[in-house]
């Protein structure tokens, strides 16, 4: 490989442990704190309820100086039912290319800012600089508030923050909002050959999944409409369904998963709220005619806002001037910027990678992207040290 990177042990260290979401994440984190320990820098851990996954923040500098935060999930996606070529945990370099589940979708961001903490420990920082590594996020960033609502516990709040999700190192100061749904339908089971005696689950979820895409056409032709995204509108999505037993049984429990994906000029919870109405009138007074038991509940598995920076705001500015870049750009798919951002700490994503490699078997990054997301930490290091 040309010019080895020299985040290269710490990539491939880090793709080594296995964070699928499902899975806890505290081996990294008692890694990474042990490592940072070993600078003689302090870190703080949040864990969840089961104290089986922790978020991790450490600052490198004066504490009592608001500082820029470097954030990066430590989740990754499941490997389950995907044709890998090699060992999903174990990178491979194949062609200038880096394999592993991870590598774009981000822990080689992560692994390039932690690559320069022994150089950054050195340093005397006129600006601080902050590790926010988070939990979770691959299944609705609920890792992430615990760690927000502790920065209120630091002496002065953070002046910004850049989240390092795959961009190809653009500088993204916008990006959609998502909302995600559970709708559990109950119905009345009886045989099928008396069908007309019972409340079919399965069709009563039909029928409110067949309203979301109507919802979703709705906007597709109308709007409303943002050339900066692509999709230019907010997207409506059936993911999962699962209901009945048997073909002889009219089913009585009906469960699916869909999720809005919303311009900042949309509020998911009126969505939500057209879902319900449109449930109220149209579905259960059939429902209930039959049965008065049967009907809809719908449960908020997970939610993030969108983000939406002025492109001229001073950390917007900052940033592209850091990359070396021109202009900003707006994304469709969710990170954690909108969290901070709504916390009211100025946010950007920029990141190596791209997100069209993200997910998928065989999961890569450039050396490439290695090598000038290196490049573009280092030059902010030195714009944050004294000289």
């Amino acid at each position: 490989m040309a010019d080895r990177p020299a985040s290269m042990p710490m990539i491939e260290r880090l793709i080594g442990f296995d964070t699928t979401s499902r899975k806890s994440n505290l081996e990294l984190i008692d890694w990474v704190q042990d490592y940072f320990d070993g600078f003689g820098i302090k870190s703080r851990l949040t864990f969840d309820q089961d104290k089986n996954k922790a978020n991790l923040f450490a600052t490198i500098g004066d504490e009592d100086k608001p500082g820029i935060i470097l954030s990066g999930h430590t989740d990754v996606v499941p490997v389950d039912g995907q044709n890998w070529n090699s060992d999903p945990f174990t990178v491979t370099e194949r062609d200038n290319l880096l394999v592993g589940r991870g590598t774009s979708d981000m822990k080689s961001f992560i692994a390039c800012a932690l690559t320069l903490v022994p150089e950054l420990a050195k340093r005397k920082l006129k600006t601080p600089i902050q590790f926010a590594l988070s939990y979770d996020e691959e299944v609705g960033c609920r890792g992430v508030p615990s760690l927000i609502a502790d920065l209120a516990n630091l002496p002065v709040r953070p002046k910004a923050c850049i989240v390092g999700e795959p961009t190809s190192m653009g500088v993204v100061n916008g990006h959609k909002g998502k909302m995600a749904i559970r709708a559990h339908v109950h119905g009345l089971e009886c045989h099928s050959a008396l069908c007309n005696q019972g409340v079919n689950a399965v069709e009563a979820a039909s029928d409110v999944i067949l309203f979301l895409r109507s919802m979703l056409r709705r906007r597709q032709e109308h709007g409303p409409f943002d050339p900066l995204f692509d999709p230019p509108y907010s997207t409506i999505h059936t993911g999962t369904i699962r209901g009945g037993t048997a073909l002889n049984i009219v089913p009585k429990s009906c469960d699916f998963e869909f999720e809005f994906r919303t311009l900042p000029v949309e509020d998911p919870h009126d969505l939500l709220a057209e879902v319900e109405e449109y449930v109220a009138k149209h579905v259960l007074p059939d429902m209930r005619a039959k049965s008065p038991d049967a009907g809809v509940v719908f449960e908020r598995s997970s939610a993030f806002p969108g983000l939406a920076l002025d492109e001229d705001s001073e950390i917007a500015s900052f940033v592209k001037s850091v990359a070396e870049v021109n202009g900003t750009g707006y994304v469709a798919y969710g990170t954690e910027a909108g969290l901070f951002a709504t916390a009211g700490i100025p946010t950007v994503v920029c990141g190596p990678g791209s997100i069209e490699q993200a997910h998928k078997p065989d999961e890569w990054i450039a050396v490439e992207q290695i090598v000038r997301c290196e490049t573009f930490l280092g030059r902010l290091m030195d714009r944050v040290s004294v000289a």
